[in-house]
């Protein structure tokens, strides 16, 4: 936990821990199976300005939180990392491409495996993808949402997944990240 007074999500992404005393070091390191099963760590490793209805004693985003990653490289880099682990778990990747620009795309290697977890209708994995996004763009990442945006409306819910995804959740991915 943070000391008092302090940002709790900016305490936890400086090696602190979470409610349940994990760091996000830890959670990082979970296998697959255990980021499935396990309900309560989204709110902590991407926390958004509203309460959670699952988890309503997570912490929220206020403009301190923002401001600190905004500040704080090290931050942002904690949050990429986040990112990168719950992308391999859905078996996507982050690009950057040599130009500086940000891509999320399908892993073709990890896809057919990983998708089979999540990737039809109604799954609580599309909840997670629209918090994730809207993490991201709320502490400065905005990139890497539109990125995330991108891949999940354009290439993982068309062609041969058509209607694996519902209309309520394309609708929710378009509307998760911030202009």
């Amino acid at each position: 936990m943070s000391p008092p007074g302090s940002d709790p999500i900016v305490a936890f992404y400086s090696g602190g821990r979470d409610a349940a005393g994990r760091t996000l070091a830890e959670i990082l390191a979970w296998p697959d199976a255990e980021l499935e099963a396990v309900h309560d760590y989204i709110q902590w490793v991407f926390p958004l300005t509203q309460p959670s209805g699952v988890n309503p004693s997570a912490p929220l985003v206020t403009a301190k939180t923002v401001g600190a990653f905004v500040e704080d490289r090290s931050l942002r880099e904690g949050l990429r990392a986040a990112l990168d682990r719950m992308l391999a778990f859905y078996g996507l990747r982050r690009v950057v491409t040599a130009d500086g620009d940000v891509r999320i795309q399908i892993d073709e290697s990890r896809f057919a495996a990983r998708s089979a977890t999540w990737l039809r209708p109604g799954n609580h994995n599309h909840l997670r993808l629209t918090r994730i996004m809207g993490s991201l763009s709320a502490l400065g990442l905005p990139d890497e949402a539109r990125g995330l945006q991108r891949c999940l409306t354009a290439d993982v819910a068309s062609g041969p997944r058509a209607g694996r995804i519902t209309p309520q959740t394309l609708q929710f991915w378009r509307a998760a990240v911030e202009r």
